[in-house]
């Protein structure tokens, strides 16, 4: 376990962007209990563990492969997701030496936060692996996991992605990371570490170096589902602070002079479809909670029902993350709750939106700089939202601008 106690230092939490974005020290306490590491020389653990395919997959139906490579991996994952086009890579330019891939899904869809979704369309689940690897044309097996976790526990399944490659006799020449890269650009890989093992196998060849620290989002084990109900709890619990603007103001914010993207909804108590698009608009909020984002919710309500309005949106939880707060504190302000004190609501279409119509709720979303990236007037569809701000926001890390 000592080496163990290296490769969790080395763990990345789930992506976030900026500094907060490296990586986590975890102790050997927190792995699960059946945790263990595989050493090079080991034999490969069998498995038994259903695909996308639904089919039933065993370590014996790659048998006639020369080698193996066993990817753990995940939907959610952006560094994850950075490889997938680089593995698909690899198996064309190695087609006809002998390689086989098989990619297992190792994470528990219940232990991770909303939060934790903010760079995919798709949660950890079977039927959303089979939606992922079709959206991204996998070519490789897609096996799951998530419920029992035996095979996770069994390989030492650190991080996703994690890979474990295999020689001829299933023996483990290499393990960790599959390059050097948390970005999808190839040409950032300056160390293809997992091509590089393969090399060495096909020439015959000792790995020059066989174990490498993995990086990525660390394995959602079931034992951290207490950790999604903690965050849950936070959620209802939290306070919101709501406070009176005008037309010149929501004009400044809807010029938007900062990285993020910026979810505009204006709503009212009164008004049924906004009370019941509500929800989905704080769903959207909880998905972004770690990246450049924020909801900011105008209400037309009377000002002096403010109690009222902040009663709605508490019970809601229409609360602000909590990487937020900090942007918040640098603008000036104390939340993203407001409701509108002018008589007129021409004013508020002039300053949100002149291609508003007038009814509520009506919902803007702008990119940094005031890009209109998606506009609705009436109850939204709240997958239709999530996929708008994703597509534009990336499912990858990106190189922080110079």
């Amino acid at each position: 376990m000592k080496r163990c106690l290296l490769f969790i230092a080395a763990l990345s939490a789930l992506a976030i962007p900026l500094a907060a974005e490296g990586q986590v020290k975890k102790t050997a306490a927190s792995l699960p209990e059946g945790f263990h590491e595989l050493q090079i020389g080991d034999a490969a653990p069998d498995f038994e563990l259903v695909g996308i395919d639904e089919e039933m997959h065993t370590l014996q139906d790659y048998a006639q492969a020369d080698f193996l490579l066993v990817a753990f991996m995940s939907n959610h994952c952006p560094t994850s997701q950075a490889i997938e086009d680089r593995l698909k890579t690899m198996l064309r330019e190695y087609k006809g030496k002998g390689l086989r891939v098989v990619a297992i899904n190792p994470n528990d869809p219940a232990a991770l936060r909303p939060d934790e979704l903010g760079y995919s369309k798709y949660n950890d689940s079977f039927p959303e692996m089979k939606r992922h690897a079709k959206d991204q044309d996998f070519s490789f097996p897609y096996l799951y996991d998530g419920e029992t976790q035996k095979t996770a526990l069994a390989y030492g399944c650190l991080a996703t992605p994690h890979v474990f490659l295999f020689d001829q006799e299933r023996k483990l020449r290499y393990q960790g990371r599959f390059d050097d890269s948390r970005f999808a650009d190839p040409a950032s890989v300056t160390s293809p570490d997992a091509q590089n093992a393969l090399n060495a196998l096909i020439a015959g060849q000792p790995v020059a170096v066989p174990v490498t620290l993995p990086h990525g989002c660390s394995t959602k084990w079931i034992t951290h589902r207490e950790q999604v109900v903690t965050d849950n709890e936070k959620w209802e619990k939290g306070e919101v602070h709501v406070e009176l603007i005008d037309a010149k103001g929501l004009a400044e914010l809807r010029k938007n002079d900062t990285q993020k993207v910026r979810l505009f909804n204006v709503w009212a108590t009164w008004c049924g479809p906004c009370v019941k698009e509500f929800p989905e608009l704080v769903a959207t909020s909880r998905k972004f909670g770690l990246r450049h984002f924020e909801f900011i919710s105008i209400s037309m309500d009377d000002p002096e029902t403010l109690p009222e309005v902040k009663a709605f949106l508490e019970k809601n939880n229409a609360i602000v993350p909590g990487r937020l707060k900090a942007s918040l504190k640098a603008e000036g302000r104390k939340g993203n709750a407001y409701i509108f004190n002018e008589a007129s609501s021409d004013a508020l279409i002039q300053a949100l939106d002149p291609e508003w119509p007038g009814p509520i709720p009506h919902t803007l979303v702008v990119a940094p700089g005031g890009e209109v990236i998606y506009r609705h007037n009436g109850i939204v569809d709240g997958d239709e939202l999530r996929a708008k701000i994703l597509e534009h926001m990336g499912r990858f890390y990106l190189p922080e601008p110079p």
